[in-house]
């Protein structure tokens, strides 16, 4: 039963952010890993979200905050072990995000054998944008994604690059849990990703179809 909430304003209600990591073989590499076999994903809690307006907040144990731009995919209709050829059938509308990643603090959780939700659960590590209706987007796998720091282009890759589709991520992580009206796939960032500093102004965008903002601020422990 579909929900009364508006899908347009998902980051209000949604439940799940279910990040995909490592879906470009460039982004693999430059980050000294090799591409996977199967789907690499974490979760991030839904109080990461954060819109234009507010801030990124670079959390205060972290010295290496990065910047991931990936295309999001809405649920629109509850997914459970769906196939491949009926997941676009699940798929409400797309937005653009940011995985915003503790850096320092992934590499020592890394080393520890740790989960990464220090590094990529945060307060603000998911800026999302406006919602744009599938309608509007006849093929999310034919887009250029890209960002900017402080003007200057940092990433930019073609969604037809990833390893794992959207058909094929729906279906495999619906095969594990359940995907609600309202949740998010995020798909993975193409090459580029790197550090950003207290008060740098992040700009990223979706072929000619959007664009959005972003300052950056420090966080101070207890705040």
């Amino acid at each position: 039963m579909a929900s009364s909430k508006p899908l347009s304003r998902f980051w209000e209600w949604g439940r799940n952010i279910v990040c995909v990591g490592r879906n470009y073989a460039e982004h693999a590499k430059e980050m000294g890993s090799t591409p996977p076999r199967e789907p690499l994903f974490f979760l991030k809690p839904s109080s990461a979200y954060v819109r234009e307006g507010s801030p990124i907040l670079r959390p205060y144990y972290c010295n290496n905050l990065h910047h991931e731009v990936e295309l999001g995919v809405v649920i629109g209709k509850r997914a459970q072990a769906v196939s491949q050829e009926a997941a676009m059938e699940h798929v409400g509308g797309y937005v653009l995000c940011l995985d915003m990643t503790a850096r320092d603090t992934q590499e020592e959780c890394k080393k520890k054998g740790l989960p990464w939700t220090l590094a990529k659960g945060f307060r603000s590590s998911c800026p999302v944008s406006d919602f744009v209706p599938k309608e509007k987007i006849p093929d999310p796998h034919k887009l250029k994604i890209w960002l900017k720091v402080n003007g200057k282009l940092r990433q930019e890759g073609e969604t037809a690059s990833m390893i794992f589709s959207i058909p094929y991520l729906i279906s495999y992580i619906s095969d594990i849990f359940t995907l609600e009206e309202g949740d998010l796939l995020l798909t993975g960032s193409p090459k580029g990703v790197g550090s950003v500093q207290a008060n740098d102004e992040i700009e990223a965008g979706i072929s000619d179809i959007l664009s959005m903002r972003f300052k950056v601020a420090q966080q101070t422990r207890g705040s």
